[in-house]
């Protein structure tokens, strides 16, 4: 009471809730008091909920009693926790608190309560700042924080306390376990893995060749944030494959009808070249070979169109062959086979004995022309159709391409009969037909291979090494490294292309195999008849370009395993440069042969059955033992 008379602020609030406590709480509240007592004996554990304590009167604090200081703690706290949403429902409160009086300050076995009107003035603070009325929820700042420096009281004075309540620290039963560099969970990266065969070759390529080769997956853009597949994938282009997601808004704007070479709305234009080949160059794989007209083929073509020493397939495959077999389905089926799934046959055309067979990858497809092809006979009588050529020609984006398959003249000394072959060839080839020259000023109508961006062309062309067969032998037998050199000194072909009567504008790669023809059947020794024919370079591939640079020779050799005819098989793999299109060509839209597809994949499950089946009989027949 005041000198006046009056109740304090801290009495008046006391007689307010003295009517709200019932001796039933005053019980449980001395019941607290025994279990603190019995703590401090070490029979409770410092971490098991206890109440808190009550402060030491002194004899000065005599108008503040027990009870009384129970109401007005009870009733700030029932305040705090209405206005305080984060506090309300905490079961965990009571572990640990400070050892607060009501009125805010620290309560400790030396330190007295204050019972003058600044001990009053605290309570009533204190039970105010927990009012919703007084408290704003919209500043970060507390009432004590936005003080002035000078009027806020000393860190280090205990009767400042804060009133908000502590939990206890929980220390840890052992050591904690090392932490890992990797963060993310196992499950997570495992679920996020890419397999290796998805991952784009021209990444390993770039590594160990130092160079950069094309990338042909449907969205190497998102595979440039790949890594391998023990990584997660980092981009979240899409959650469902590694293809591009695509707004239903671009499907809207989009027309594949209409477009320019720079247009984003062009199926063949720059933006869809490079979300496929990024370096704006693609993989070619011709292959030729002289059968010799056996009707059986041989077991395995995996060595033929699927090397070992070759680490990566290539987008277009071209098999040209000359005295082929004559069942040219069963050609074409094992070479479907061969490629497997993920190649379809996109145009095969024949001419007599002459077959040319094109397969694309199967999800470039959608990029081709619709393919034309052409035949010219070199022979006197046109239906005799052993000697001469078959054509194919399409467009790939904005490139041109024509493939040349040829059987020429026969005979060491009819070197010029063979160059009019060629000649007849180039001028009676009627390409293309339908589709548009892509640089008509630069097109000759008496050569066909001016009319085309890329030319390759295979073939048994006959020519031969004009040296005896005894200094031929003893140069090969010279031969270190695989210098062909001294050889080819002697190549017919070669002095007629540098005369220039011949194949004018072509290239060839560096020869650094042995001459294919002519062998005995089966095995690897030249021709032992009674001709002893001289061995000899007939089996070639040569390539022309309209721009310089734009075809690069990456293998050129032969293939020694199969040895089902005279000649040995030569192949050759090419980095061939794109340019983007106008989607003014007739499109092919995804046309091939579907039969020859499906007739292959069965064919590979059926050989993989008899495999499996093969290793499951001689397993169990080694298991048995027989009992004599």
């Amino acid at each position: 009471m005041t000198e006046n008379g009056e109740h304090s602020p801290i009495q008046r609030e006391v007689s307010k809730v003295k009517t709200s406590v019932d001796p039933k709480s005053c019980k449980n509240h001395n019941e607290a008091l025994k279990l603190t007592a019995r703590k401090a004996e070490g029979e409770i554990s410092p971490y098991q909920p206890r109440p808190p304590l009550l402060p030491r009167l002194s004899k000065s604090s005599k108008s503040v009693s027990v009870e009384e200081t129970v109401r007005a703690r009870r009733l700030r706290n029932s305040q705090e926790s209405l206005s305080d949403p984060v506090e309300t429902g905490s079961s965990t409160d009571s572990l640990k608190e400070d050892q607060t009086a009501p009125g805010g300050f620290v309560l400790s076995d030396d330190s007295p309560i204050r019972t003058d009107q600044d001990s009053d003035a605290r309570l009533l603070s204190a039970v105010t700042r927990g009012s919703p009325v007084f408290r704003d929820r919209g500043s970060s700042l507390s009432e004590y924080e936005r003080r002035p420096h000078s009027q806020q009281s000393d860190p280090t004075d205990h009767r400042a306390g804060p009133t908000k309540l502590r939990l206890s620290p929980v220390q840890p039963t052992g050591t904690l376990p090392a932490l890992e560099k990797r963060f993310a969970s196992a499950s997570l990266g495992a679920a996020n893995r890419i397999d290796r065969d998805c991952l784009d070759y021209a990444v390993l390529a770039r590594e160990e060749l130092g160079e950069r080769l094309h990338r042909n997956l449907s969205d190497s853009r998102l595979l440039e944030n790949m890594g391998s597949d023990s990584a997660p994938v980092n981009s979240m282009r899409s959650s469902y494959s590694v293809l591009s997601p695509i707004r239903p808004q671009d499907v809207r704007n989009r027309s594949f009808l209409e477009g320019s070479v720079l247009g984003s709305g062009a199926l063949l234009g720059a933006e869809e070249l490079d979300r496929h080949f990024p370096d704006r160059r693609m993989g070619v794989y011709v292959a030729t070979w002289n059968m010799q007209g056996e009707k059986g083929l041989p077991t395995n073509l995996d060595d033929l169109l699927l090397p070992t020493d070759s680490k990566f397939v290539q987008d277009l495959y071209i098999i040209g062959v000359q005295e082929g077999c004559p069942d040219k389905k069963e050609w074409e089926t094992r070479l479907q086979e061969t490629l497997g799934p993920y190649y379809v046959m996109l145009y095969a055309a024949s001419h007599g004995v002459l077959y040319l067979t094109v397969f694309v990858r199967r999800d470039l497809i959608w990029f081709c022309s619709e393919v034309e092809h052409a035949t010219v006979t070199t022979r006197s009588i046109s239906q005799i159709k052993t000697k001469g050529a078959v054509g194919i020609a399409l467009t790939f984006f904005g490139t041109s391409f024509l493939f040349i398959t040829s059987h020429f003249t026969s005979g060491v000394a009819k070197v010029y009969e063979r160059v009019l072959d060629y000649n007849k060839i180039i001028e009676a080839l009627a390409l293309p037909k339908g589709l548009p020259d892509t640089n008509p000023y630069r097109s000759t109508a008496s050569d066909v291979t001016t009319r085309f961006d890329q030319v390759f062309w295979c073939g048994d062309f006959n020519f031969r090494l004009c040296k005896d067969r005894v200094d031929v032998e003893a140069i090969m037998n010279r031969t270190v490294g695989g210098d062909m050199g001294p050889l080819l000194e002697h190549d017919q072909l070669s002095k007629e292309m540098k005369d220039g009567s011949i194949f004018k504008g072509f290239q060839e790669a560096p020869i650094h195999f042995l001459p294919t023809y002519k062998f005995d059947i089966g095995c690897d020794i030249y021709d032992t008849t009674s001709k002893q024919r001289t061995p000899s370079y007939t089996d070639r591939i040569l390539f022309r370009s309209r721009q310089a640079d734009d075809i690069k020779a990456v293998k050129y050799t032969s293939c020694c395993s199969i040895k089902t005819s005279d000649h040995r098989p030569v192949v050759s793999v090419f980095q061939v440069k794109l340019r983007p299109g106008r989607d003014n060509i007739p499109l092919g839209a995804g046309q091939f042969d579907r039969d020859m597809y499906l007739e292959g994949i069965r064919r590979r499950i059926t050989r993989e059955l008899k495999r499996k089946e093969a290793m499951k009989n001689q397993s169990s027949s080694s298991s048995i033992c027989t009992i004599s």
